[in-house]
């Protein structure tokens, strides 16, 4: 019986020390070829699988330009602009309305637009004054003399070179601003080296067509727009 024992033991002995190194083997073997299967079979697409040297970051751009994610703060941004926009040219439309009927003449301005002026009240030879659009205008009656004096002149060697002819409408009416063309003062009728107009601020001298012929003066009076629409009768403006 003891040398039965002793054999079983030496048996076992030699069986573990050739079995069990194939044993290990197996099963590192069967190990190795379930994580294959399982890797090749599985439907999950891992995003962090790679070569194991480096890891890529997926982008998830995409699922957030689904979700909207950029979308809604543009959106509101055109919206924010268009009404600011709108309020501008709101605010700017009223401005301009409320200039415009600022400056728009009053009632007594557009009053003093045209002036009429009856003609039978001013003598031959005579001059008057009336008022237009805040300034003096002189009218003159001018007689058969003075019309010849005026249109005998030699008008091409003068300062402001300009005929009788195209400073009148009717030889015998004579209408002018009566504002000199130096500092704008008001020149006296029938006076100064010409028998015309004279302005003692600083001396300039008219003649009898209101053209300047002597002193600082750069220009001939000037001539208002003006129209007879019947005899007898001026309208000034």
């Amino acid at each position: 019986m003891p040398a039965l024992a002793h054999t079983t033991r030496a048996i076992a002995r030699s069986w573990t020390a050739h079995q069990l190194p194939v044993a290990r083997a197996s099963c590192a073997a069967l190990q190795t070829r379930s994580l294959s299967e399982v890797s090749s079979t599985s439907s999950f697409d891992s995003p962090f699988k790679g070569d194991g040297k480096s890891t890529k970051i997926p982008s998830f751009a995409a699922y957030r330009n689904k979700a909207g994610g950029e979308t809604g703060p543009r959106v509101f941004s055109y919206f924010m602009v268009g009404t600011m926009g709108a309020l501008a040219s709101l605010g700017a439309k009223a401005t301009v309305q409320d200039f415009l009927v600022n400056m728009a003449a009053s009632a007594d301005v557009l009053a003093q637009a045209k002036v009429e002026v009856d003609l039978a009240a001013i003598p031959e030879g005579k001059n008057v004054i009336i008022k237009w659009r805040g300034k003096p205008v002189f009218i003159r009656h001018r007689t058969e003399s003075e019309i010849k004096e005026a249109e005998d002149t030699k008008w091409e060697s003068l300062r402001d070179p300009q005929p009788d002819s195209d400073r009148r409408q009717k030889p015998e009416w004579l209408v002018m601003v009566g504002v000199c063309t130096h500092l704008g003062c008001v020149p006296i009728g029938e006076a100064g080296d010409f028998g015309g107009w004279f302005c003692p601020c600083h001396g300039s001298h008219y003649d009898i067509s209101g053209r300047i012929r002597k002193g600082p003066a750069p220009l001939n009076l000037e001539v208002p727009a003006y129209d007879f629409p019947e005899e007898g009768t001026v309208v000034i403006g």
